[in-house]
């Protein structure tokens, strides 16, 4: 038997949940469809948005031949085996070729259609969840339209779900009731996929119906048996996973706690715990640095301990690591010093180290052993000289942050300094 996400599979753009900026009134899904003039298109977005749905239903508004693969499981031969249709009498009006999961296609498999498609014998349309920048081919992608599919709120599923239970009672020839609690329960825990929430209500129905009864009551304790648990949305190589470090940085740079540990909690439930740990390393460099030098000190502690002790344990001194460094003022002084200075070695020429500064034993030294001057001799243990290499003498790489510790050793080196040039 089908699962209830295929049976129910709607026929026409306006069942489709979501999607509202390219279907709907005078939207180009549905000028498309009323043209009957398609493109070859890309569409890329979460799983279960609808990108195979519209693609069925564009091809049966239609009048061109389809064909149907899945890039999981389709080999050069079945490319082939399409290509060889074209031209025959049941595709004098051409072909629609749909490849869903397109980003499993290796570049030769990809390539095997180009030219098909840039004359038209076939028109293409592919469905990704992957990032199409890095899973398509550059020549295959500038020749389509790329259609952006977003991920559905809690509303656009449970909407889904009451259609649903419509389309079954009237299969089934039963009154099949519900309370809000259950469906909106169904459709959080779906990580934002209308396939997964439909299978769901499906196997809920299916498990509950009795014979001698022509009723079902849908309540929150089936809903949760059925449902089991949360499908968090994280692959460790697609685009969710740079996604959620980039806001878990993001978030912790901004100073807002609550977001910070929010997605921590996203991360923790990736499993990937060095992850975690090395992106917490970084941001203490990066966007605390200097405005509180211990706090990579803190963080190695928690990291550490978080490597030893694993899972579930590790998600305790994770959480310490990254409240603290929500909480703390930011700088990102050195990390914005060593990229001027790295950007000045590739672009620049910097010259040479200033000779009394080079290595005792090396020549140059030799012939200005006596032009160093040891700032340990001196007052405050400092001595103004050179030391920066002539031709970029005048460049500021490092800019005191604007907090409590940078401008203390501000205050401190100014006056220093001063007293040197009075």
């Amino acid at each position: 038997m089908k699962p209830l996400a295929d049976q129910i599979r709607p026929t026409e753009l306006n069942h489709i949940f979501g999607q509202e900026h390219i279907i709907g009134e005078d939207k180009l899904l549905n000028r498309i469809v009323a043209s009957n003039n398609v493109p070859n298109m890309i569409f890329y977005g979460p799983s279960g948005t609808g990108k195979t749905t519209v693609a069925n239903i564009i091809a049966n508004s239609s009048n061109k031949k389809f064909y149907k693969l899945n890039g999981t499981s389709a080999n050069i031969d079945d490319i082939k085996n399409v290509v060889s249709q074209i031209g025959t009498l049941h595709t004098l009006n051409g072909i629609l070729l749909y490849i869903d999961e397109i980003h499993y296609l290796n570049k030769r498999q990809q390539q095997s259609i180009l030219s098909y498609i840039e004359n038209g014998d076939i028109t293409l349309i592919g469905s990704t969840t992957e990032n199409i920048n890095f899973s398509i081919f550059g020549a295959l992608l500038s020749r389509c339209t790329i259609i952006e599919f977003k991920p559905l709120t809690v509303d656009h599923i449970v909407n889904g779900l009451k259609r649903a239970v419509l389309l079954e009672e009237k299969r089934l020839n039963m009154n099949i009731k519900y309370e809000d609690k259950p469906l909106k329960y169904i459709a959080e825990v779906s990580g934002g996929d209308l396939r997964r929430a439909l299978n769901t209500l499906g196997l809920v129905i299916s498990t509950n119906i009795t014979y001698d009864s022509s009723d079902l009551f849908i309540d929150i304790d089936k809903a949760i048996e059925c449902a089991q648990s949360k499908i968090t949305n994280y692959d460790r190589d697609g685009d969710s996973h740079y996604n959620l470090l980039s806001y878990f940085q993001k978030s912790i740079r901004g100073s807002d706690p609550q977001a910070s540990i929010h997605a921590l909690a996203r991360l923790i439930k990736g499993g990937d715990l060095h992850i975690i740990c090395r992106r917490l390393l970084v941001i203490s460099s990066e966007d605390i640095g200097l405005a509180y030098p211990q706090a990579i000190h803190i963080v190695k502690a928690c990291t550490d301990s978080a490597l030893q002790l694993g899972f579930p344990e590790a998600r305790i001194p994770l959480a310490q690591a990254t409240l603290l460094l929500a909480s703390l003022p930011k700088s990102n002084a050195a990390y914005k010093a060593i990229n001027h200075a790295l950007n000045d070695l590739e672009t620049m020429d910097v010259g040479q180290i200033p000779r009394h500064l080079c290595d005792t034993h090396s020549n140059n030294a030799i012939k200005n052993e006596n032009s160093y001057l040891y700032p340990h001799d001196y007052p405050n243990h400092y001595i103004k000289q050179d030391y920066m290499p002539n031709s970029i003498k005048d460049k500021v790489y490092y800019e005191y942050g604007k907090n409590k510790f940078e401008q203390s050793l501000k205050t401190y080196w100014d006056k220093i300094k001063k007293s040197i040039n009075d």
